[in-house]
C-alpha cells in the first residue's frame, strides 16, 4: 500500500508528547508517512519547557535539501521554528513546491508557559510564510499574539485568513463551555465547529491537529473535509489521551482513521 508523504518540519519533545513524535504518530494514524527535518531540540516534561537549543542554520538547510532530493511529498507540516533563518529557508521551500499542500501551526509558546519563539519568529511566519499556507492553525492565545493583542478572535480571523489561506483558531485554550474551533477564509462567514469541553490539559494537541489536517491533505481531500477529520480525529485523541508524566495528558493519538 503507497502511503503519501508528508515533510515535517518541527522541534523535538523529549517526552513525546508534541512536538516531532506527535506529528510522526498522527501522520501515520491518519494513513501518512512523515518525513521529519528537525529545526531545535528542547529540554521538556508533560509539564513545561526548560531549555531550547536550536539547529545549526546550515545543517538544517542541509536536512531540507537532502529530504528534497530523495521523496515526493504530499504535504508539508510546519511546527515550531527557532529562528528568522529558518523561516527563510522555509519560505524557499514552499515557493519551490507551490501545489504542495501546506500546514502551518505557529508554536508560539509553551502551553504551560515556557517560551519556544521569539516575536520576530511570529512576525516573520506571519509576514512571509502564511501567504503560501492552505492552512493556518494557531489557538486563540496565539491568533492574538500574531495580530498584535487584539483580543477579538473574529477579527483575528479576518486578519489572518486569505482566499488561499485558512485560519483554523482553535478554542481549546479558552475557558468556554465547549471548545469551539473558528474556520476563517477571506470574503467567507466564519465556519464554527464545536466539540464538547473535556476534562484536563493536554500536552501536543496542536502539533496532532496540524499533522492530521495535513495528512488528510495528502490523501487528497478538499480543505473543509481534511479539517471536519482531523478535528474528529483529534477529539477521540483526547478522549483516550493518557499520564506519561506529572503533568498534562498526552492524545492517544494511535487511533483508527474517523469516517466523519
Amino acid at each position: 500500500m503507497k502511503r503519501p508523504n508528508i515533510l515535517v518540519i518541527a522541534g523535538h519533545d523529549p517526552s513525546g508528547g508534541a512536538g516531532i513524535q506527535a506529528d510522526i504518530e498522527a501522520a501515520a494514524a491518519n494513513g501518512a508517512h512523515a518525513a521529519t527535518v528537525i529545526t531545535l531540540l528542547t529540554c521538556q516534561d508533560t509539564t513545561n519547557v526548560h531549555g531550547v537549543e536550536a539547529v545549526d542554520t546550515a545543517f538544517f538547510a542541509r536536512c531540507l535539501d537532502t529530504a528534497l532530493a530523495d521523496m515526493r511529498f504530499d504535504a508539508i507540516k510546519i511546527g515550531v521554528v527557532a529562528n528568522v533563518e529558518q523561516v527563510e529557508r522555509i519560505v524557499a521551500v514552499a515557493r519551490q513546491l507551490p501545489h504542495v499542500p501546506l500546514v502551518v501551526d505557529p508554536v508560539l509558546r509553551a502551553a504551560g508557559g515556557g517560551t519556544l519563539a521569539d516575536d520576530s519568529v511570529g512576525q516573520a511566519l506571519r509576514d512571509t510564510l502564511f501567504a503560501h499556507a492552505d492552512v493556518v492553525t494557531p489557538n486563540a492565545g496565539e491568533a492574538r499574539l500574531l495580530c498584535d493583542g487584539d483580543n477579538d478572535i473574529d477579527r483575528c480571523g479576518a486578519r489572518l485568513a486569505t482566499h488561499d489561506t485558512c485560519a483554523l483558531i482553535t478554542g481549546g485554550d479558552e475557558g468556554d463551555g465547549e471548545v469551539i474551533n473558528r474556520e476563517y477564509v477571506a470574503d467567507r462567514s466564519p465556519v464554527a465547529h464545536a466539540w464538547p469541553r473535556l476534562p484536563g490539559v493536554f500536552h501536543g494537541s496542536g502539533c496532532t491537529l496540524a499533522s492530521a489536517i495535513a495528512a488528510q491533505l495528502a490523501h487528497g481531500h478538499d480543505r473543509p473535509t481534511a479539517i471536519r477529520r482531523a478535528q474528529a480525529y483529534v477529539w477521540r485523541t483526547l478522549d483516550a489521551a493518557f499520564a506519561a508524566g506529572h503533568g498534562q495528558r498526552i492524545p492517544a493519538r494511535i487511533q483508527p482513521t474517523p469516517d466523519a
